[in-house]
């Protein structure tokens, strides 16, 4: 019942806070006008930014309540301070996002929130302490640790590749969903079939994580409730604290869940072969491996006639059943699971770029 009354209050309360939040930004006139970037742009009048705040503060107000009125969070592995750093590195974020929407940072800029954050996650101890070999054994990353320091008893340590690998890890998953963030209710839908997965993982006999699965309940429930608002034709927009929110919260998840690395790759499986094929695709060019443009899978599939929601939903079908693969399938077979989700978005992705061109060709 817990899990049901997080996801729930979650969810309940982030329509309210959308709500807020969008008559917030209408009135600090912070919004995604089209003439910032006509190319990339797809709505035709301006729609209000920061919804990340809505799902930011629903989750943490929800979990910090089910810590301090129960002892199903903090009874187990999970301790305050890992909540403590969740907090923090989300404000972080939160602030970061807030000053790009309203001041539109360099990338420059924009990437020292993200660094900040991940190092705060990495500090309060979250971090990946090996990684499996899918064809057997494990890679160890915490040979060479150092403590920092103590406080009450708890110590700081300083585990040199596993928070290397943790920090490369969130800085990823973090970019993941802010480039995949193109379509009204694309990366909060994916955020909630993701945030259920891993719940639905972390009550398995294999990693029996209850405090995992009410978190991961509590961010469904939060990005659900924001979909709401956020589904086409969207009312608010994620904005950047969202965009990179979503993917953060999403790989902490994964490396509390006892370091799911495969699984959170099937989840954000999409825009991360989408992101290897557009920088690919742009070097082959001679651009900048960098520079935004529309040739991303989900620009691509309205070019070729589907529907803003016919593109979202094809993406969270493929998102569901691969991500729902991690259900049922166990080192090697999560390996060749991987291989086949790259194969399956190469081919849609060539499909598409072929219908694409014959399309262009008769024009």
């Amino acid at each position: 019942m817990t899990y049901l009354f997080a996801g729930l209050s979650a969810f309940g309360l982030s329509i309210i806070l959308t709500g807020a939040v969008r008559k917030f930004s209408l009135q600090r006139q912070i919004l995604d006008t089209p003439a910032q970037a006509p190319k990339r742009k797809i709505h035709q009048t301006p729609i209000p930014l920061l919804g990340g705040w809505a799902i930011f503060l629903s989750f943490i107000i929800i979990a910090w309540i089910v810590a301090l009125t129960t002892t199903q969070l903090f009874g187990g592995f999970f301790l305050p301070k890992y909540l403590i750093g969740m907090t923090i590195a989300g404000l972080v974020l939160m602030l970061g996002g807030y000053l790009d929407d309203r001041n539109h940072l360099k990338p420059k800029q924009q990437i020292l929130f993200p660094i900040i954050s991940a190092l705060i996650i990495i500090a309060v101890g979250i971090g990946i302490p090996y990684i499996t070999n899918p064809f057997g054994g494990v890679m160890e990353l915490n040979k060479f640790s150092w403590t920092i320091f103590s406080i009450n008893g708890i110590p700081y340590r300083l585990i040199l590749f596993a928070d290397i690998f943790a920090f490369l890890w969130l800085i990823a998953t973090t970019y993941t969903t802010k480039i995949l963030d193109g379509l009204d209710g694309l990366v909060s839908g994916i955020t909630v079939i993701g945030a259920v997965i891993i719940a639905i993982l972390s009550l398995s006999k294999e990693v029996t994580q209850p405090e995992t699965a009410i978190l991961a309940s509590i961010l469904a429930g939060s990005a659900l409730g924001f979909l709401i608002w956020n589904w086409h034709p969207a009312k608010i927009f994620l904005g950047e604290s969202g965009s990179t929110w979503t993917g953060f919260m999403l790989g902490t998840l994964a490396i509390i869940a006892g370091g799911k690395i495969a699984t959170a790759l099937l989840i954000l499986g999409i825009p991360a072969i989408d992101i290897l094929w557009a920088i690919g695709r742009r070097v082959v060019a001679h651009k900048s491996a960098f520079v935004s443009d529309r040739g991303h899978l989900h620009f691509r599939l309205l070019d070729v006639g589907f529907s803003h929601r016919q593109a979202v939903l094809l993406l969270y079908t493929i998102t569901a059943v691969f991500g729902s693969v991690t259900l049922v399938t166990r080192g090697q077979q999560k390996f060749y699971a991987l291989l086949s989700l790259a194969i399956v978005m190469f081919m849609l992705t060539l499909a598409v770029v072929i219908a694409y061109r014959r399309k262009t060709s008769k024009t």
